[in-house]
This record gives structure tokens, C-alpha cells and sequence, in this order.
């Protein structure tokens, strides 16, 4: 007879084997669709936005630029090149009940938002290529078409209601600072079969720790929570993970049509898009976000032929509903020696390190555990330093058991506008156009004009024309994370540890809660375009003739207006001139409409009343005839490194100058001249915000910081991430637009210059 102890724990291992096989069982069901419906592109509506809208719209910002004295051809249009749907693993996480997800959304979706919600001109898909499958992709391609010809035109009107452009995410991500590489939106011109590449090119990172949770535990999930999605999303990773590996080395057009293809760098991605020949442009995003870039990183080791192609890689993402990646600033969250150590600095100008807030943490835990200062010390030493080795984003877990207020705003940028999380600023849009590297007779810079983005992980393209809904419009809900079971809590111990992703839960990995304060509702990418078509808007992209909104239509012109040569025309943002002398700029700009509420009778006609609560929380785009005034223009100048090494912050000047506005709802115009361009000796760029007077925003206030004697942060007041929408957590912005550069070269550059 077997001990009674033996019987129970023999018992307990059957059952323990009985549910590793039900899982077994659900996943291999599941995976083949037999559970859990697979998701599918859909088809968009089929109705356009009446022409009359556009033309009404073209009519007025001609009479605005008239008005102001803006002159040419070109109108503004407004999109959105960053969108992702539930084909996207991350956005399909976030579509499900463990974040408070509202359902799947689709390609289809996207388009219908970007139609009649946000009113858009024109959009991009981009999801990411490491959930791409064929089958997807297919679908993708025939969605966006569908969109596209739905607002091909009519004899009227001979512009598209919608202009629909397909594409995908690159989104690497490193483990360190030389390994890291970043995310990347690639976006082709053409929709027809010959112009698009079989399959998107995914990246080959080495942060393996992101990765989707193992088909086991997909299938435990149903089992324990319960829930129908859970075999819908075993579903959707079974059918990523079975797309097989391309091989490596291989020409594209060699390879088959069912495999997913990698690359690694930079380089390769453009290789293989050369090898592919087709029109595409590569845009950046995402450069300072702390939660995947690791501490250190910097955009130098980018800057050379192999990872830099300055054809396809001219547009640069300055803002998205995850924050802006604009400005420098002379702090960092480590500081790395030439052999890789790192090193936690102290907090200086107003900025906290996690790495030095980790120290502090322990500190504390340490002498409330009433341990002498010698042995604290030593010990937040330590918590330092591993906080300073931890891969990207993961310093928290060198902490146990730490709670969102014990960090209060360390790692923030407290004094930027909107800032990403986790902020890092060598890797900022400013730090990138000081470098200068020379290749040859000509140095090589990062030439980009800027645009924004929502990055909404709910195919809501276009999401910030108003200011809530905030866990719809944003990616509030990134923050929602309820596994079953849930993690569990560590003790608060004196001491740190090696940051372990594999000892905690993978909802673990990013700090949920305060980076549940630094989503936003999206910005924007503006052209100017020649005509509201296809060739005209892509043409105004590859010449950089674009600027970027932080969600507003703000109307925004940036030119030079004594190019050298007699009689010659303005150049507008985006231009590269070669002039030795004082170089005389001329901004313009009128603030966005404010916003009624609801939508407008063309939304309502467009979509049945279900889909247009459920897309647009029945609120859409439904501009008033009352426009917000422009506060102030502001000019930032660069002048790029003129030897190797040469620090970054004395070269940029921001604001170089300011000009206040009148409180005109016209408008408002600024001109200026540089002298000193003329004395010196040093190439300069140049560049304009044109900032609107405060108005609410979601998450404006980010992490809502009290101060106190001791500390610029000593309380937080964060946004729930479980809130309601009726809780949108405003604060007082002041919205903003972001011209491309203008880059004014000495005459010995006059063949590159001539070159692009």
C-alpha cells in the first residue's frame, strides 16, 4: 500500500499532467483554427467623403496662406504614416480583456477611422513584420486597395477623397546601447502587384525577451481565465510562429513567398529594399523611448554609408501619441567608457537617473532596516550599478518589490513638451542633425525633414483630433495589464539584484504604471503637396516638404526667401542651399480649428451608428469656424560637428529665437536673417514651432508631480490606467507644429547640395 502522503502527491501529478496536456490539446486545436476565429483584414466602407469637403477645406487654407502672404501652388494636406492593427501581436495583446481591450481591431478599421473619424488625406498601414504572415500580408495589400479605391475620385472633383499607402514596422530592438538599431516604418508608393515586395522584411534583434509568451502558455490561459479571446490569440501566435525562417543570403526574388525575411541592421534592411528596387521611404521613430532603447544609446554608430541611406531614409518621426523625440539635453541615464562599463551619474540639471533613484530606493529600504551608513552605502552603490547594467528597459527589476511611487519622475525629462518615456537624449531628432561624420570629400549628415504619427495600436489613424476618449485615441491601455494570477509581489528587501526579465511576469517587463502617464493622443504628418493625389503627396515626402503637428491642423509654412540667384524663388522646409551669405527666413502660421462635438453629417452617412460609436466613440473631426491663436514662434538653429567628438549641446540653439504673436486668429508672421551665418565659418540648420496658447490634452500633466524642499518630485499623482474614459487626465498643453529644416551649407558643398 503506498503512503497516504504518496497518494496525494501522486494524485496532484496526474492532474498536473492532465492540464499540460489540455493545454497541449487547446493550442494545437487552436492553431488550426478549429477555436478561436482567426482575425481578417475586413473590407472598408464603401462610401467616399463628398468632395465638396475637400474643396472647402483647400478653398479656406488658400484664403489663410493668402492672407498671411504665404505664396505657390501647393496646398496642405494632413496623414498619418504610422498605424498599426490587430495584426500586430502587441495590438492584439492590447485588444483583449488582460488590458481592457474593446475587441480585434482590423486593416479595415483603420481605414474607415482615418475616412471618418479623423478626416485624414492620407495614411499608411504599418504593422509589424515580425507578426507578419503571408496570408496577412495578402490580406493587408488587398484592404489597403479596397480603401484606396473608395476614394479614388469622381469626374468633379479628380482627387481622392483618401490616399491609402501600404508599408510595415522594422522594430528592432537591442539589449545595449551597441547592439540597439530602433523601430523604423517603411512606406511604399505603389499599390500594384509589381511595385510591392512578396513579404515585409522583419527585424533580427537581440532583445529575445520581448517575444510572444510560449504556445503552453497560450494555452493555458483559456483554461484558466476562461475566455474566448485567449483561443483567438493562441490562435494568432500559432500562425506566426509556424511561418518559417527565410534563409539568410539568398536574393529576394530567389526566396519563396511563405517564409518571413530578417534584417539585423540597418544596412541590410536597405539592401534588401535595394535588391527589391521598389520607390519606398524609411522613416525613423521612436529614438528616445526608454522603455526599449537602452540606456547610452545614441544615433553616432548610425551615422556611416553602411546603416544610413540618405534616399530612402529622409524623414525623420518627431512625435507620436508615445511622446516627442525632439529636443537634446546634455544629461544621461549612464554613462558608458570606452572599454563598455557603465557608470551611473549623479542627477544634474534638473534630471534623476532611474540608475541613481535605484541607489536611493535601497538606501532607504537600508536604513530603515537600521544598517550602519557605511554598509548603505555600499549597498546603493551596488543598486546602482545594476540598474546601470540592465538591459534596455528593464533597470526596475534591479529593485525587489518597488512600487510606481517610489521611482517618482526619475529618467523623465521634466522641462520637455510631451516627452517620451524613459527619455534619451542623444538619440533625440536634434542630437541626430548635429552629428556630422566625414566620408570622403564631403562629410555625411542626417539630412531628415519631419513628420508625425499617432503609432495608435488600435487602427485609429489620425487619433488626436480631440482631446479624449484617452484610453481609445492613445495607448493608455498599454498600461491595463491583468494576466490571470498575476505576478507575484516581491518583498521590499534592503538590497538590489541582477535585473531578471525570465523571474518576472511578462507584464513585468516595462514599468506599466508611470509609463501609463506618457501616452498621448497622436500627432500628425503635413505636405505640401502640388495636388491631392497619390504622385503629388509622395513627391512633397521624398522633398522633405513636410512638417509635423502634435495633433492639431495647424497651418505652417518655413521658407528661405533670398536664395542666391536673381529672381529666385522661395525655398520652402525641407530645401537643402548652398549661400555664403546671410541667409533671411520668412514662418507662417494659424492655429487649428477648436472642435464641436459629435461628428459631422458626412461621418454619420458614412458609417451605421454601431461601427461609428464603436471606431470613433462617436466623436470625429467637426472643426468649428474658431480658430486658436498661435502664441509664439520659436526658431531652433543647429550647426552640425565640424570634427569628430565635438560636443552636441553647445550647437544647438533652442529656442534660438522667439517671436511672440498677437492673439490673431489670422495668423502669425515671423522674418529673420542670421548674420552670423555670414561671418562664420559653419554650415547650419534651421527649423520652426509655431506653438498654439495652453489648451487641455490627455496625459498633459504626465506623471502630475507635487514638489517638495527636497524633491522636485516628491509625490505623484499618475493617471489610473483603469480609469473610465470619462477621466481623460487633462492638462494644459501648448500644442505645436514642427516645420522640417531648412539646411543652409557653405559653397563647398554646392555638388551635394545639387545632389539632393
Amino acid at each position: 500500500m503506498w503512503p497516504r502522503g504518496f497518494v496525494l502527491t501522486r494524485r496532484l501529478l496526474v492532474g498536473f499532467v492532465l492540464i499540460l496536456m489540455a493545454a497541449w490539446l487547446v493550442v494545437y486545436v487552436a492553431g488550426r483554427g478549429w477555436l478561436g476565429e482567426t482575425l481578417h483584414a475586413g473590407s472598408p466602407a464603401r462610401t467616399a467623403r463628398p468632395a465638396v469637403i475637400h474643396a472647402e477645406q483647400a478653398e479656406e487654407r488658400r484664403a489663410s496662406a493668402e492672407r498671411l502672404g504665404a505664396v505657390g501652388e501647393t496646398r496642405i494636406l494632413f496623414g498619418d504614416l504610422h498605424v498599426h492593427t490587430g495584426f500586430s501581436a502587441d495590438a492584439f495583446t492590447m485588444s483583449m480583456p488582460l488590458t481592457g481591450g474593446s475587441g480585434r481591431h482590423t486593416v479595415s478599421d483603420a481605414c474607415d477611422f482615418a475616412r471618418f473619424c479623423a478626416g485624414l488625406d492620407f495614411w499608411s498601414i504599418n504593422d509589424h513584420a515580425e507578426s507578419s504572415t503571408p496570408r496577412r500580408w495578402r490580406e493587408t495589400i488587398e484592404a489597403v486597395r479596397q480603401c484606396d479605391a473608395v476614394g479614388a475620385g469622381d469626374a468633379a472633383s479628380g482627387s481622392p477623397d483618401l490616399v491609402s499607402f501600404l508599408g510595415w514596422e522594422w522594430s528592432h530592438m537591442g539589449t545595449t546601447a551597441e547592439n540597439h538599431f530602433g523601430h523604423r516604418n517603411v512606406v511604399l508608393r505603389d499599390l500594384d502587384d509589381a511595385r510591392i515586395p512578396t513579404r515585409p522584411i522583419a527585424s533580427d534583434s537581440p532583445a529575445d525577451y520581448f517575444q510572444s509568451p510560449s504556445a503552453m502558455m497560450l494555452g493555458l490561459l483559456p483554461l484558466i481565465a476562461g475566455d474566448a479571446s485567449y483561443l483567438r490569440y493562441a490562435t494568432s501566435s500559432r500562425e506566426t510562429a509556424d511561418t518559417s525562417r527565410c534563409r539568410d543570403g539568398v536574393p529576394v526574388r530567389d526566396l519563396p513567398a511563405d517564409c518571413r525575411e530578417y534584417a539585423s541592421t540597418p544596412g541590410e534592411l536597405f539592401g534588401k529594399l535595394d535588391d527589391w528596387g521598389h520607390a519606398s521611404l524609411v522613416i525613423p521613430h521612436g529614438t528616445t523611448w526608454g522603455m526599449y532603447t537602452p540606456q547610452g544609446s545614441s544615433w553616432d554608430k548610425q551615422l556611416s554609408p553602411r546603416d544610413h541611406d540618405p534616399v530612402r531614409q529622409r524623414l525623420v518621426e518627431v512625435y507620436s501619441g508615445h511622446g516627442s523625440v525632439e529636443v537634446h539635453r546634455p544629461w544621461r541615464a549612464v554613462e558608458i567608457a570606452a572599454d563598455g562599463a557603465r557608470r551611473c551619474p549623479p542627477p544634474a540639471d534638473g534630471y534623476v537617473p532611474g540608475c541613481w533613484r535605484a541607489g536611493e530606493i535601497v538606501r532607504g529600504r537600508c536604513a530603515a532596516a537600521g544598517l550602519d551608513e557605511a554598509e548603505c552605502e555600499a549597498r546603493a552603490a551596488a543598486a546602482r550599478q545594476h540598474y546601470a547594467d540592465a538591459p534596455a528597459g528593464l533597470g526596475h527589476l534591479s529593485v525587489p518589490g518597488h512600487r510606481a511611487d517610489d521611482w517618482r519622475d526619475a529618467g523623465q525629462c521634466r522641462d520637455c513638451f510631451m516627452p517620451a518615456f524613459g527619455y534619451r537624449p542623444a538619440s533625440s531628432v536634434q542630437a541626430m542633425l548635429a552629428l556630422s561624420r566625414d566620408v570622403g570629400a564631403e562629410p555625411l549628415r542626417f539630412r531628415f525633414g519631419f513628420v508625425g504619427a499617432s503609432d495608435t495600436h488600435s487602427a485609429r489613424a489620425g487619433s488626436g483630433y480631440k482631446e479624449l476618449l484617452r484610453t481609445r485615441m492613445s495607448d493608455a491601455r498599454m498600461a491595463r495589464v491583468d494576466l490571470p494570477g498575476g505576478s507575484p509581489v516581491d518583498e521590499p528587501v534592503p538590497e538590489a539584484r541582477v535585473a531578471d526579465p525570465a523571474s518576472v511576469s511578462p507584464a513585468d517587463w516595462i514599468e506599466r504604471e508611470r509609463a501609463g502617464s506618457y501616452y498621448y493622443t497622436g500627432g500628425l504628418t503635413a505636405v505640401h503637396a502640388a495636388a491631392r493625389d497619390r504622385e503629388a503627396i509622395w513627391r512633397a515626402l521624398e522633398a522633405r516638404h513636410t512638417y509635423a503637428t502634435s495633433g492639431p491642423r495647424i497651418l505652417l509654412w518655413f521658407d528661405l526667401v533670398n536664395a542666391p540667384g536673381r529672381g529666385a524663388a522661395p525655398r520652402p522646409m525641407g530645401s537643402v542651399v548652398t549661400m555664403t551669405g546671410a541667409p533671411r527666413f520668412v514662418v507662417r502660421a494659424v492655429g487649428s480649428f477648436e472642435q464641436r462635438p459629435g461628428c459631422p453629417e458626412s461621418s454619420v452617412r458614412g458609417l451605421s451608428a454601431d461601427r461609428l460609436e464603436r471606431l470613433c466613440g462617436g466623436e470625429c473631426l467637426h472643426p468649428s469656424d474658431v480658430r486658436r491663436p498661435i502664441d509664439r514662434i520659436e526658431v531652433v538653429r543647429i550647426r552640425p560637428q565640424s570634427r569628430p567628438g565635438e560636443p552636441l549641446s553647445p550647437l544647438i540653439a533652442d529656442p534660438w529665437r522667439t517671436f511672440a504673436c498677437a492673439p490673431d486668429p489670422a495668423g502669425c508672421v515671423a522674418t529673420f536673417d542670421d548674420p552670423e551665418y555670414a561671418t562664420g565659418a559653419r554650415d547650419a540648420v534651421y527649423y520652426a514651432r509655431a506653438i498654439e496658447t495652453p489648451s487641455p490634452a490627455v496625459n498633459g500633466g504626465q506623471l502630475r508631480c507635487e514638489a517638495e524642499e527636497d524633491a522636485a518630485c516628491a509625490r505623484m499623482t499618475p493617471c489610473d490606467p483603469w480609469a473610465p474614459d470619462a477621466d481623460d487626465c487633462l492638462e494644459m498643453v501648448e500644442e505645436r507644429a514642427w516645420s522640417s529644416p531648412i539646411f543652409v551649407d557653405r559653397p563647398r558643398r554646392q555638388a551635394r547640395a545639387s545632389a539632393e
